[in-house]
């Protein structure tokens, strides 16, 4: 078996996140690596790398893949299962059963929206980035409607806010659950006939259907763990900001594409693993942390996003075209 460290990908992103560290200590000091804003990084790392994965097995079934619905989808998730279950449960009474019932309603939110992509992807035969981008306007659509375009304060609910920011063992404990769906990912991809169907999709579709594949089923299940993973991080947004708002994150559809070019995802399909995604998100995360200490406004940062994505993308050797003309 190739070791990981032969992986030239890894490798850049090892020594990446190293010279991060090293220009935050130079131009931050020893504030950057003290625990409190080490716990802080940690806490922010979850939603957007979930976003990413989510991204990024979209990508590697192939056929053009890429789910651009994935923040509208979190955002929607949070505002629904709010409103789903505020006249149900009471806060003040029951915090512990209102965070579960709340976990639990976007989770099937998040369930909801991923099949319906699957599905207009998949039997529809609507191109990956046209379906997503509509879902992507309907979900920020129902969520400016059921909170007439204004932010929902949830207020103080511990088993909630425990959830979003109370370390365990020095690490959030939304965190320590990223950590585990990654490393279950990760496995299923490398050790289940699933991550073996689904990098065979990606890497040669005519190999995969002439190898009895059911792909509708493969690309219908990908797109579902795809909303599960906007729905957790959803989760993990309201339970951080102990709010929930339908135009949260508005940058963080660019940031996932940018954190899986980054990791090596190919576009037009059948390559990507989770280790490098999870490097690439937490480089990203300690760079935005950096420009956080050196007070740099958020328009600069979005328009460095930008420019990293272009960079990535135009030194990549990948075909772009894969997103409108998909091989089928």
């Amino acid at each position: 078996m190739k070791s990981v460290f032969a992986d030239r990908q890894f490798n850049f992103l090892v020594a990446t996140n190293v010279l991060v560290v090293a220009l935050a200590v130079v131009f931050a000091g020893d504030t950057f690596l003290s625990l409190y804003n080490f716990q802080s990084m940690s806490a922010q790392v979850p939603e957007l790398a979930l976003l990413a994965l989510g991204v990024m097995l979209a990508m590697i079934a192939g056929n053009g893949g890429i789910d651009l619905s994935g923040i509208a989808l979190a955002n929607l998730a949070g505002v629904g299962s709010y409103l789903l279950m505020r006249d149900w449960v009471s806060v003040d009474e029951v915090p512990l059963a209102f965070s579960w019932l709340f976990a639990l309603i976007a989770l099937l939110i998040g369930l909801a929206g991923g099949m319906l992509n699957g599905a207009l992807i998949a039997f529809a035969g609507l191109t990956p980035i046209i379906a997503t981008l509509g879902t992507q306007l309907f979900f920020t659509g129902l969520a400016v409607a059921f909170t007439n375009g204004s932010a929902i304060t949830l207020g103080y609910i511990e088993p909630l806010d425990n959830f979003g920011n109370t370390p365990v063992l020095g690490l959030p404990m939304c965190f320590t659950l990223f950590v585990a769906i990654a490393v279950l990912i990760g496995v299923v991809l490398r050790y289940t006939p699933f991550g073996f169907k689904l990098y065979l999709m990606g890497s040669n579709a005519k190999a995969a259907r002439y190898a009895g594949i059911p792909q509708r089923r493969i690309l219908l299940l990908t797109y579902t763990v795809c909303g599960v993973l906007a729905s957790v991080a959803g989760i993990i947004i309201a339970a951080r900001t102990s709010s929930v708002k339908w135009d949260y994150g508005s940058s963080y559809v660019l940031i996932a594409i940018l954190i899986v070019v980054m990791a090596g995802v190919r576009p037009d399909g059948g390559y990507g693993r989770t280790v490098c995604v999870v490097l690439s998100a937490t480089a990203l995360q300690m760079l935005s942390s950096l420009f956080n200490f050196l007070d740099i406004s958020n328009f600069f940062r979005d328009c460095a996003w930008g420019l990293l994505l272009i960079v990535f993308l135009a030194t990549s050797r990948v075909d772009l075209r894969a997103f409108i003309s998909p091989r089928r």
